[in-house]
């Protein structure tokens, strides 16, 4: 690739993953850069260093295993697509099994080495409290779920009112193939609207009750110091919270089994009910509805899989409450990550509403590749949706549901399914594929059409 800047240099706000990851694409493809961190003059409650890409949670990256696991897959995807922060983490990995471990601080001393020595990237040490101009050119804005207040009411004004977030409430999300339609059935209140827009899982009295005194007795996740003032809203209080103010809480809110009939069991009257809302346009994924929680993860799926029909529940994503920066990214950004209102700003990295430190550098990695090809007036192919990268994609500029957008870690969930393997034996029915068998197939078919996509683009 080119060295020498070619093209009008582009802005880009925060030096964490994905800003360090789309400042990196964008000086590669010839760009010259200018790179904002805050930090270390001005910090977050959660920053310990001033580094570029700081770990500030774990140093785990999650799976690396690229046949069975979507993390491990969006890890391959973005090796083969020049990641400066795959790159870093390969070089500093530490031992973890299957996981992608790595020494945090000589990582985050890589990525920034790599920028400072580049000769297309300047970086300037300042907060900024305002968004770029038309006049200044592209931009890109991965200032992080931590986004300091004055540049968040900037993006505020500039998306709308209501398409910023600053509490995130999250209930588990899961996928529609992992669950038992022997007991749970499609139907909605009174057969209201489409008359199957829900997913419904039936308990009888014993198992309400026993399920609300789990709810009441299990683990949860404390509020961080920075995180203890965040607020409950009536109207997406914790699933524990609401089984804490009565037993028959939860039987007269979410799960109110009023208006549905079961027609596994028709001649039995459901004593509770928890509904699944389809949470992606390719109806793969279901949001477990009044679910939100801050049970701790494991506990989440120890109790959540005692519902009948969720026994062996695989979830996209668990829930949690916590302070988060992110926008409505469904309804305000195009597909290639621009700002609709305004199309020579892209945003990328957590607040676009992905979750996990690789995914938000895989955002970056996107966004950088957008803003290159139209400095350099050329198409914008986004990734297939068969890949990690497009499906990731796909989910956050218009997959999701706006309505019910939250933030969300690479799930095979979000992929598009398979087609139905053809039978072994003469005479049998086409099926679907399962289990790992299902991911590894998914996997196959990401890396392939990977290359087709990575040869258009070079």
């Amino acid at each position: 690739m080119s060295t020498e800047p070619t093209h009008p240099t582009v802005h880009v706000i925060g030096a964490g993953l994905a800003g360090s990851e789309a400042a990196w694409q964008l000086a590669e493809g010839g760009i010259a850069v200018i790179l904002h961190e805050m930090r270390p003059a001005v910090s977050t409650p959660a920053h310990v260093t001033g580094g570029f890409a700081e770990l500030v949670c774990s140093n785990s990256m999650r799976s690396d295993d690229a046949a069975v696991s979507a993390v491990g897959l969006l890890h391959e995807e973005m090796r083969r697509a020049g990641s400066l922060i795959l790159r870093c983490a390969d070089a500093n990995r530490v031992p973890a099994g299957g996981a992608l471990a790595v020494d945090r601080e000589s990582f985050s001393h890589d990525v920034q080495a790599a920028l400072e020595s580049h000769p297309n990237v300047t970086i300037r040490y300042e907060e900024v409290t305002k968004l770029p101009q038309k006049e200044d050119g592209l931009s890109i804005i991965a200032s992080g779920p931590l986004t300091s207040p004055a540049l968040s009411s900037a993006i505020q004004a500039a998306s709308g009112a209501d398409a910023l977030s600053f509490f995130d409430a999250i209930a588990p999300v899961i996928v529609k193939d992992s669950i038992d339609f022997t007991k749970a059935w499609f139907q909605s209140r009174y057969d209201r609207g489409d008359g199957k827009d829900y997913i419904n899982c039936p308990l009888n009295e014993a198992e309400y009750h026993a399920f609300v005194a789990a709810l009441l007795s299990a683990e949860y996740v404390e509020f961080k110091d920075w995180e203890k003032n965040t607020p409950y809203f009536e109207g997406c209080l914790p699933v524990e919270v609401m089984a804490e103010r009565g037993a028959m809480t939860l039987a007269f809110g979410p799960m109110k089994p009023v208006g549905l009939t079961n027609p596994n069991a028709p001649e039995t009257k459901s004593f509770a009910v928890v509904q699944l809302r389809q949470d992606n346009a390719l109806g793969t994924i279901y949001n477990m509805v009044g679910f939100q929680t801050k049970l701790k993860h494991g506990e989440q799926e120890r109790i959540f899989r005692t519902i009948p029909g969720l026994e062996n529940a695989e979830f996209a994503r668990l829930g949690g409450i916590h302070r988060n920066t992110f926008l409505n990214s469904p309804k305000v950004l195009d597909e290639t990550l621009r700002l609709k209102t305004q199309p020579h700003m892209r945003f990328a990295g957590q607040i676009t509403g992905c979750e996990g430190y690789v995914e938000s550098a895989a955002v970056g990695l996107m966004s950088g590749l957008f803003t290159l090809w139209q400095a350099q007036g050329r198409p914008l192919l986004p990734p297939p949706t068969t890949t990690a990268l497009g499906a990731m994609l796909n989910h956050i500029t218009g997959g999701a549901d706006s309505t019910t957008y939250q933030p969300m870690n690479i799930t095979f969930g979000l992929f598009p399914e398979l087609p139905l393997v053809e039978p072994v034996k003469p005479g049998g029915k086409p099926r679907k594929l399962k289990g790992a068998d299902r991911k590894r197939a998914q996997s196959t078919r990401a890396l392939a059409t990977l290359e087709g996509w990575l040869q258009s683009i070079r």
